[in-house]
């Protein structure tokens, strides 16, 4: 069993790998979490947003601010509280995301390719467990 720290270690070259594969579209870690979190959960309050990605509130709103002038994402009334705004991704942002994520996919298909079947069969595993690590 690896040590808590090869662990670390591994996720994180492995992040920053995945990053150096994306595309140079000028965007921030935080925005294109934000279009991820959008993209797998929908239309989100500025404060839900702000608590899924772990930032205070006055961040999320310099975020989404900038997402909303580069045509990314949109505000909307929220339909059960028209005090409230509802977060969601624009055409230009779903496609943005799915470029992104497309690119870097491809890069690690491409790496996976030379793998055994077994260690194939070991990172189906260890994908689902690691998704759990980071939800908790």
């Amino acid at each position: 069993m690896p040590s808590a720290h090869e662990l670390q270690v591994a996720v994180m070259r492995l992040a920053r790998r995945m990053r150096a594969e994306r595309g140079d579209h000028g965007l921030t870690l935080t925005q294109l979490a934000v279009l991820a979190t959008l993209s797998r959960h929908g239309q989100m309050s500025p404060s839900d947003l702000a608590a899924h990605e772990r930032v205070q509130p006055p961040s999320m709103t310099r975020t989404i601010n900038g997402l909303v002038d580069l045509g990314l994402v949109e505000r909307s009334p929220d339909p059960d509280d028209g005090r409230q705004v509802r977060v969601d991704l624009t055409h230009e942002g779903r496609t943005l995301l799915a470029q992104d994520r497309a690119q870097r996919e491809e890069w690690l298909s491409r790496q996976m390719a030379d793998l055994t079947p077994e260690e194939r069969a070991t990172m189906k595993k260890a994908a689902s467990i690691l998704d759990r690590l980071a939800s908790s």
